[in-house]
């Protein structure tokens, strides 16, 4: 049993667990090593207090799961079978309280596992892993750096083809051709290129909108590499830009290196968000900076912890997140810098290198 089925182990013994039940293929996968997409059948990884772990997965995963999984025991079901039948015929004793995630199981499921396993209560399981994921350990570290030189290398190759007539939609084919090619497991989300007056849009959606000069170009993609995400964000300037527009941008990177020169274990997450939002609301933008300063990052891009003002949650070695201030100005435009950072014993690993300066294509 490893160390993360051991921590899980003591709480369910706390907390009067006799059953954890692991549905999420990402959980399964940052207990176990074994990473798949179920689709619609049953995977789960289970834990009784005091006993190994074990698999159940669709009878097409064996082999892979067999392949990479870190448990002794793997069962395995067909199409025509029963899986939650299997599970309650392996499971041993009266289960009494069950723990679970709660986001990941559906009111589908949760009924038929009541009906199948006949559990008197149950338990949220998530805030656990949540709390066992806060920190990286150094093989995840090691995933996300290779996920962040990856995404760099795409970025690099795509912004070669920014050019004056080309469609935002052309370069995301650019990015997700390039995601690809250079080896990613996939986009860690949906790709996006924004160009002009809609990079005021922080969230915006790609289209035929075609580049002009003066435009800003805003790029914010990722990649998942063996399981692990990275989210960057870089914005370019086609030609001269509007003194307004250079004055968001250099805001904008005093922002990101504000906060990023004041994250060290032992401050709050309030304190970076509050460091980067200082410098914009100094120069005037306060009111266009309209989001948290970040978000974890491991085997979801978007994980805990929120890194916002009101989070008093202290830094530790070991968390991984991004540093993104923006400014959108409706109309104008908008800039954002985004950093994937790593808290250490001693201060911060920044482990984005793409250059932060304006850059004029």
């Amino acid at each position: 049993m490893n160390m993360k089925w051991a921590e899980l182990d003591r709480k369910m013994r706390e907390s009067g667990i006799s059953t954890l039940l692991i549905t999420d293929p990402k959980h399964v996968y940052y207990l176990t090593g074994f990473l798949s997409n179920p689709h619609e059948r049953f995977l789960g990884a289970v834990l009784q207090a005091g006993s190994e772990p074990f698999l159940v997965v669709p009878a097409l995963d064996e082999e892979a799961a067999r392949a990479a999984a870190d448990v002794a025991e793997i069962i395995t079901h067909q199409d025509t079978d029963d899986p939650y039948l299997l599970l309650k015929q392996r499971l041993k004793g009266t289960i009494g309280t069950i723990g679970f995630e709660k986001e990941q199981v559906s009111m589908a499921r949760f009924e038929q596992l009541q009906e199948t396993l006949g559990f008197s209560r149950y338990l949220d399981a998530g805030p656990w892993l949540r709390e066992l994921r806060f920190r990286k350990s150094a093989d995840e570290v090691a995933k996300i750096k290779r996920a962040v030189n990856l995404i760099e290398q795409v970025l690099t190759e795509s912004v070669r083809q920014v050019k004056e007539g080309i469609s935002e939609n052309e370069l995301v084919a650019e990015v997700e051709y390039q995601i690809r090619k250079l080896g990613a497991d996939g986009p860690s989300f949906d790709s996006m290129v924004l160009s002009g007056e809609k990079t005021a849009l922080p969230h915006g959606v790609p289209g035929t909108r075609q580049i002009r000069r003066g435009d800003l170009v805003m790029f914010d993609i990722g990649v998942y590499a063996d399981g692990y995400a990275s989210d960057i964000t870089r914005t370019f300037a086609v030609g001269e830009l509007s003194d307004e527009l250079v004055k968001i941008y250099e805001t904008v990177l005093a922002a990101n290196t504000a906060a990023i020169e004041a994250i060290k274990p032992g401050v709050s997450f309030a304190s970076i968000d509050k460091a980067a939002r200082d410098v914009i609301e100094a120069a005037g933008y306060g009111r266009y900076f309209i989001h948290r300063l970040g978000h974890g990052l491991g085997i979801d891009v978007h994980e805990f912890p929120s890194v916002h003002g009101k989070n008093e949650q202290l830094l530790t070695e070991g968390n991984v997140f991004t540093v993104e201030p923006g400014i959108y100005v409706p109309g104008v435009g908008g800039v954002r810098i985004e950093d994937d950072v790593l808290v250490t014993a001693s201060g911060v690993e920044v482990l984005t290198a793409y250059p932060k300066q304006l850059t004029y294509i």
